[in-house]
């Protein structure tokens, strides 16, 4: 007889076990690059801007369009309306601002709006001036918009702006702008923000600062009128548009930099006497008196000199008072802090071996503040009323970074930061409290509010829900290891395939940057790309980073081992540690391949020519193939001019090898990289036709280095994985 009850149960618990399995598989599917790259699907929280109040107890956070003010201590983060968004307007329309400045006194704001990117770090926006006081909102200068890198000067009464190239200045109570510089013209001169050449390599735009009486400005003047310009087309009319920049190439002429001082009242311009030098990359004013500090290198960046530049009366002058030398090069960095004593300054330098932190007094005298055989890697600020230095270190490995205190003395040294991993901080005014931010390599990070001495305030975002989600992922954890790679001990990160079964081989992918200044192997987390190597996890691919000699936060010698050669150590590490992790059975030695982006670029075209014993594959994004084409200030640091060093040169571009090609090799560039030219990858192109190699290139039009926008990610790494899976 048939039973139709318990049919009925029989349909309703299959009906079960396929929604639950429906259910499960919308969890447990298997990543790809379009959840990746297109869906946006594994973006962690972050936190929004905490602009620190004065009294460095409280701060504003602007939440739809109005300011709010919050206390650091208040729990429950109840904030206070601070300033209502409906009064932002002009001419009856609310204005949508990108971000906001206050002046000193917090009595004014600049907002900044309209805010376009020009290079890397460089932009363009319009700005409007509010007053709490008389509650209005004004433009800053409708004249000559857009501007960049607006400021009020100290006491409020004025604003500073370039527009042009030219240095303007705003008097804020009867609205009249005067220039105070009067030559600024593109590609040929520049005051007041920098050249493209200091932007990427200096890391600054802005050439230009207020003394702290308000009675001067200091600036920069760029005259590039004989750097050789550079040109890129843009394509999308019905012909294409050139885009001509000033960009001196490896032993190529640079702008002639000098530093002038300007009286804001009498217009008076003063140029700063500084002896012989190539750069100056950097100007900074004392907040104790008119005293200006400037740094100057020669060329060759192997002798640094510290100038304290006086502004007494309407007269300027300027001594040396500290200098440094290396045999090879000395970096450039914002670890400068100036004592409010007007006596010294703080900096970091590596004449121990490792970077440490000194106090460099005005008479020329001169304290160590840290030691041992580790490195400081940044300053976070100075408390002045307990004498306390904040900086970050690699003291627990170069794949970690940790947040440490220590006393003026030397005494006293703290980790405020004991949880291994990547431990970074901000610090908010009065240096009562930071932002921490925690990350580790399969950690999304965590933000916290946290006292100086490191105590937790409260969690602003756990990013749980986040992790939780990622439970329904198959992901494989990604582990630290240290390879020896023929003598050399390097640091390495591995993810093993999903399911791995050590009885069974797997092919290699190798991911590498490899150049001075980055590290690849970091135990923090690494957004998309740790998603995307997940992929490829997923896919049965074992996924290999490692840091080879020349990489950071390992000492002076260790870093700069690579000096006039740049490639030639680090392909042969690369290449050494791969062979050394071949010699575990589960890797396939005949499926290794190897891809990198611009200095990862160059390493993975090393691969695939002076590797093409070890590499079947390789991908280069955005490489530069001959160092003769990169920036001056970046490639000279590390191997000279051209005529002085044409052998390291020579020797160690891909270009030169290109007749040792066996492999699949995949090309690809944005046809608007204004920082390593497509002008590499032509070359390249070239060579390799001459060489009779088959490859693959792909050109993004109008794309940048970060080859960005849109869904050119999303196709980038699609295009990438389909070749992986082709020839891997």
């Amino acid at each position: 007889m048939f039973n139709f009850g318990l049919q009925i149960k029989r349909m309703k618990k299959l009906i079960y076990i396929l929604i639950a399995f429906a259910s499960y598989s919308s969890f447990a599917q298997d990543l790809s690059v379009e959840r990746i790259w297109k869906n946006y699907e594994f973006s962690p929280k972050r936190i929004g801007g905490y602009q620190a109040m004065n009294d460095g107890e409280h701060y504003i956070k602007v939440k739809d369009g109005s300011f709010y003010q919050y206390a650091m201590n208040d729990l429950s983060d109840k904030g206070v309306l601070f300033l209502d968004g409906s009064k932002l307007v002009v001419d009856g329309i609310k204005i949508a601002f990108d971000d906001f400045q206050f002046n000193a006194d917090e009595s004014k704001l600049l907002l900044l709006t309209k805010v376009e990117s020009i290079y890397r770090r460089s932009f363009q926006a319009v700005y409007y001036l509010y007053d709490f006081k008389t509650q209005q909102l004004s433009p800053l200068d409708a004249l000559h918009s857009p501007q960049t890198l607006a400021e009020y000067s100290p006491d409020g009464t004025k604003v500073s702006f370039i527009h042009g190239n030219d240095l303007f200045v705003k008097t804020i109570s009867n609205g009249k702008v005067e220039k105070l510089t009067q030559d600024g013209k593109r590609n040929k001169i520049i005051n007041g923000t920098t050249d493209w050449v200091y932007e990427e390599e200096f890391s600054i735009t802005k050439a230009y600062g207020w003394s702290p009486d308000s009675k001067y400005i200091a600036y920069l003047r760029f005259d590039e009128k004989a750097v050789p310009e550079y040109s890129m087309d843009m394509y999308g009319g019905l012909y294409p548009e050139a885009y001509t920049f000033k960009y001196p190439k490896a032993g190529e002429v640079n702008s002639v930099v000098t530093a002038h001082c300007v009286s804001v009242d009498s217009k008076k311009v003063q140029q700063i006497s500084l002896g012989t030098y190539e750069y100056i990359p950097r100007l900074n004013w004392s907040t104790a008196s008119n005293q200006l500090i400037v740094q100057t290198m020669n060329r060759h960046q192997s002798e640094l000199n510290y100038w304290l530049v006086d502004v007494v009366k309407g007269k300027v002058s300027s001594k040396v008072f500290f200098t440094e030398k290396s045999k090879t090069y000395i970096d450039i960095d914002d670890n400068l802090l100036i004592m409010k004593d007007g006596k010294s300054i703080l900096r970091t330098s590596e004449e121990s071996g490792y970077r440490h932190i000194y106090q460099l007094n005005f008479d020329g005298s001169v304290k160590q503040i840290t030691s041992g055989p580790w490195d400081v890697i940044d300053f976070l600020g100075f408390d002045e009323s307990t004498k306390q230095i904040y900086f970050s270190s690699a003291e627990k490995g170069a794949i970690h970074k940790s947040i440490y205190s220590v006393e003026l003395s030397g005494a006293n040294k703290r980790d405020l930061t004991p949880t291994i991993g990547y431990n970074e901080a901000e610090f908010l005014n009065g240096m009562h409290y930071f932002i921490h931010t925690y990350s580790n390599a399969n950690q999304a990070p965590v933000y916290s509010l946290c006292k100086s001495d490191g105590t937790v305030v409260r969690v602003l975002e756990s990013n749980q829900a986040f992790m939780d989600k990622l439970k329904n992922e198959r992901l494989s954890k990604k582990q630290f290891i240290e390879v020896n790679a023929n003598g050399v001990k390097l640091n390495a990160s591995v993810i093993l395939p999903v399911g791995f079964d050590p009885a069974k081989k797997y092919p290699m992918y190798v991911n590498v940057y490899g150049g001075p200044g980055h590290n690849e192997v970091l135990d923090a987390w690494d957004g998309n790309d740790y998603f995307f190597h997940q992929l490829l996890a997923q896919k049965g691919y074992i996924v290999f980073q490692v840091d080879p000699r020349g990489t950071m936060y390992q000492g002076a010698e260790f870093k700069k081992s690579t000096y006039l050669q740049l490639g030639k150590l680090e392909i042969e590490d690369v290449m050494n540690a791969v062979k050394e992790y071949e010699k575990n059975t589960f890797v396939d030695a005949n499926r290794v391949g190897i891809m990198g982006w611009s200095y990862g670029g160059f390493m993975a075209s090393l691969g695939i020519t002076k590797g093409a014993d070890v590499f079947k594959m390789a991908i280069a994004v955005a490489p530069v193939t001959n160092w003769r084409y990169y920036d001056n200030i970046y490639t000279e640091r590390f191997m000279r001019t051209p005529q002085e060093n044409a052998e390291g040169y020579d020797r160690n571009s891909p270009i030169n090898y290109v007749d040792n090609v066996r492999g699949k090799y995949l090309l690809i560039h944005g046809s608007a990289d204004d920082n390593v030219h497509f002008q590499n990858t032509l070359d390249m192109t070239t060579a390799l036709v001459k060489a009779n190699k088959q490859f693959e290139l792909f050109v993004y039009p109008n794309k940048n280095h970060g080859i960005y926008g849109g869904n050119t990610r999303n196709h980038l790494f699609q295009m990438m994985l389909n070749f992986i899976e082709v020839n891997l």
